[in-house]
């Protein structure tokens, strides 16, 4: 059962902690660490960039999961789609919502959702190889 559980409600549940305890300043524009380029650039990375980055990780085992065939493949791709529902409600809803990297994490909850369906349905337009033997 916990095996059907998409992994992009990590991102959600990461994003509504962070959101709804940092109150006040934007808390996806604090800077995480800054690290010297052989450029001479610094590359400093923010709250937000390493949570897109994390639900774009989970988006691609996701899509390691929805390719390999398992008990509990149907109820996966129903509760991606109940998680992409409540991303565009709490958008809809919650003024925490209103920023870019929640629309960018609905996004990849979109993307885990269509992808879902799409492999579901190219899994069973594919058929069975048959044998050399038996070719006319």
């Amino acid at each position: 059962m916990i095996h059907a559980v998409p992994l992009t409600v990590l991102p959600l549940i990461a994003y509504n902690l962070i959101g709804y305890s940092l109150s006040g300043a934007d808390p996806w524009a604090t800077e995480l660490l800054a690290v010297p380029m052989p450029s001479g650039a610094r590359w400093s990375p923010q709250l937000g960039d390493v949570l897109v980055v994390f639900a774009i990780a989970m988006l691609c085992i996701e899509m390691l999961r929805a390719a390999a065939p398992s008990p509990g493949a149907v109820l996966n791709r129903i509760l991606s789609t109940v998680i992409l529902v409540v991303y565009v409600a709490e958008l809809l809803a919650a003024d925490v919502a209103a920023h870019s990297v929640f629309v960018i994490l609905m996004a990849i909850a979109l993307a885990d959702a269509v992808a879902g369906y799409a492999i579901r349905r190219a899994r069973r337009e594919v058929a069975p190889a048959r044998d050399v033997d038996e070719l006319p």
